[in-house]
């Protein structure tokens, strides 16, 4: 079992940046992959960026590209998700999931991850 805790959300205005952080917690050693999704009211959870936890190996969706930065800190089971030029339509409740199991490079499908957090609320706003 592994549980995942987040932090770092909150009001930002546009242009603005913000820290996730995430952390792993339990048999830590299973992980392969860990990503972030996020969810505005009425939408479907959507892919955002996804790591390696090995490898290194990154994944972005086209809309944050260029804006947000996934990284790990293995030595504290620890992934970020730097958010820079923030946009209004970054708002949204961040999620951090993580998988055991080896994921195709392409597979995006929230379903496919074993674990997930509770959830950090990042909203943009001026």
């Amino acid at each position: 079992q592994v549980q995942l805790v987040e932090s770092g959300g909150g009001l930002v205005q546009p242009g603005g940046s913000l820290r996730l952080s995430c952390a792993a917690s339990g048999i830590t050693l299973s992980i392969n992959r860990m990503a972030w999704y996020r969810q505005a009211p009425g939408e479907q959870r959507e892919f955002v960026a996804a790591i390696s936890w090995n490898g290194g190996m990154t994944y972005y969706a086209d809309s944050v590209k260029g804006r947000f930065t996934i990284s790990r800190e293995n030595a504290k089971n620890t992934v970020y998700l730097q958010m820079n030029s923030l946009k209004s339509e970054d708002t949204a409740v961040y999620y951090c999931a993580a998988k055991e199991k080896f994921l195709p490079p392409l597979e995006i499908r929230w379903s496919k991850y074993d674990y997930w957090g509770q959830g950090t609320q990042v909203t943009v706003s001026s």
